[in-house]
């Protein structure tokens, strides 16, 4: 296994949610020197400087302060959130005076058929009070702690011919059995390390137990929960830390809720990006409206490489395979932001960089999905590209990606920071 799919697992099995997604780019910021800004204090901020800001605690954007002039901003933005199922409040839930199950909703659009008969783990946040306080926890219950079961095929002979799934009643987590009544509240708060009559609420989620692998004859695969998009998170946010000073003023953004339409406070449909930039521009004595026309943005999310088994659903031409390289994203009706321009800025800024790059368009007659690269330009308009890297099994609980391509991935986003992009009368140069 490579350091970059070696770091890239690890990540993944410290971020099961997006809290702790920004909890760990956090405290790696941190370490790098960087000053954590508040929302609701005065920004003061220094040329050379290094900072960051999160919202909700899932959703974050860092960037760095040139020492001299720059034109504009060079961001790339992805999300933190993947589908999963969120607990309810009280979420216990006998049946059959036998058992305890625990009720959930279905968050995000997700292939529900590999949750199940797999080992599932419980992580989110806790609010509780202390000493006076609302306060929020960070849980992570890593354990083998609830499992949902198929129905065997003796009591459901169509179950091999197509399944409709029923998430109030297929898809009920089995707890334990009936001595487990009031454990739940128990176990989340030892995790929590407070008192159950402590907690005020929660925001939990379950997440598969089974950590990310890299397979094939040579290695070629790898497998883990949540690449889509933490695979794109974690390029791009290495690239942007490994970058060298550009031109412009480097931002990265991570965003939280895309999976269900990013219209929260701290989604890419909110003014966390805009009210960023303008803060940065009144801290620095800039003009926003200058400065956001000079800058560019790349959407990375991760796109459809074509289907071993099923090759006739990608498009006949633009069908991106797994370590072909960063994929640039296309659609007709701008569900991705891709036009010529972006297009030749990116391709070229790869090429340059020695990045191999691929297209993606949905089949003609397939409705696609969408993603942040459009909400957040219709806030702030930037000219704009989609990309992604290719993998199989989008929006399963254990996905497959290439195992060369985050190398790739971090290469572009790197010699993207790097680049001198600029708009002249002339055409434009990087």
């Amino acid at each position: 296994m490579t350091e970059t799919n070696r770091k890239l697992l690890a990540f993944i099995d410290a971020s099961p949610t997006a809290w702790h997604v920004c909890a760990n780019l956090s405290a790696r910021l941190l370490a790098e020197g960087y000053t954590e800004l508040k929302e609701s204090e005065t920004w003061s901020l220094q040329p050379g400087g290094k900072y960051f800001v999160c919202r909700n605690g899932s959703s974050m954007i860092a960037f760095r302060i040139p020492e001299g002039a720059f034109p504009g901003f060079l961001m790339m933005a992805a999300h933190t959130d993947s589908p999963s199922f969120k607990l309810r409040g009280k979420p216990e839930a006998p049946a059959a005076g036998v058992y305890t199950r625990l009720s959930v909703e279905r968050y995000g659009s997700m292939l529900c058929a590999p949750w199940l008969d797999r080992p599932l783990a419980i992580a989110g946040r806790v609010t509780l009070r202390k000493d006076g306080r609302i306060v929020t926890k960070l849980v992570n219950i890593a354990r083998d702690l609830v499992l949902i079961p198929n129905l065997a095929i003796h009591m459901d002979r169509t179950a091999n011919d197509g399944k409709k799934y029923d998430i109030k009643t297929d898809m009920l987590p089995l707890f334990g059995s009936e001595k487990a009544a009031g454990r739940y509240a128990q176990i989340v708060t030892e995790a929590a390390g407070c008192a159950v009559e402590d907690v005020i609420s929660t925001d939990l989620y379950l997440y598969p137990r089974t950590p990310g692998t890299v397979f094939g004859a040579d290695e070629e695969y790898i497998a883990a929960p949540r690449l889509d998009d933490l695979q794109c998170a974690f390029g791009c946010f290495e690239g942007f830390l490994n970058a060298k000073p550009g031109k412009n003023a480097p931002l990265f953004c991570v965003f939280d809720n895309e999976e269900v339409g990013s219209t929260t406070k701290q989604g890419a449909n909110s003014d966390f990006l805009v009210d960023c930039l303008w803060r940065i521009c009144e801290a620095l004595g800039r003009d926003f409206y200058a400065s956001v026309a000079a800058s560019f943005m790349a959407s990375a999310d991760n796109a459809h490489a074509v289907h071993p088994n099923h090759p006739e659903f990608a498009d006949s031409q633009d069908r991106p395979v797994i370590n072909g390289g960063v994929v640039i994203k296309h659609h007709a009706n701008q569900k991705y932001t891709t036009d010529a321009v972006t297009e030749a800025v990116f391709a070229e800024i790869c090429r340059k960089a020695g990045v191999p790059v691929q297209h993606y368009s949905n089949r003609a007659d397939l409705r696609g999905g969408t993603t942040l690269g459009n909400i957040s330009t219709a806030h702030v308009s930037v000219d704009s590209v989609d990309i992604g890297l290719a993998q199989l099994a989008m929006h399963s609980c254990y996905e497959t990606a290439g195992s060369e391509d985050t190398d790739y991935l971090i290469r572009a986003a790197r010699a993207y920071y790097e680049s001198a992009y600029c708009r002249t009368p002339e055409g434009i140069a990087l």
